[in-house]
C-alpha cells in the first residue's frame, strides 16, 4: 500500500532534499521500515532504542496525531498523507 510521507526540513539529507516520498506500508511500523530501505538512518531519527517514538517528533497520519491513535500500529491505508513534524521549542 502506497503512502506519502512529508518529510521535515531537519530530516531532508537523508531523502536527497525531498520534501515527500512515496514508500510501502499497512501501517506506521511498515512505513517507517520502508523510509530506513529507501533512506538509510532516518528512521533512527524517527525512534529511540527502545522502540518508540522520539519525545520531539510527532507524527500525523490523515491530520491525526498518531500518539492519540494506535501508536507505531496506526493503519496507514493506501493514499495515506503522513505527516513527520519535529518538535519546536522557543522563547527568551
Amino acid at each position: 500500500m502506497t503512502v506519502s510521507v512529508r518529510i521535515p526540513t531537519i530530516l531532508r539529507t537523508y531523502t536527497a532534499d525531498e520534501s515527500v516520498v512515496s514508500v510501502e506500508g499497512a501501517d506506521l511500523n511498515q512505513v517507517l521500515e520502508s523510509l530506513e530501505a529507501n533512506f538509510a538512518g532516518i528512521k533512527a531519527r524517527i525512534i529511540d532504542e527502545d522502540g518508540k517514538l522520539r519525545r520531539f517528533v510527532n507524527i500525523y497520519v490523515a491530520e491525526e496525531d498518531v500518539r492519540f491513535a494506535d501508536g507505531l500500529d496506526t493503519p496507514t491505508p493506501v493514499g495515506t498523507q503522513i505527516s513527520i513534524i519535529p518538535a519546536v521549542a522557543g522563547g527568551c
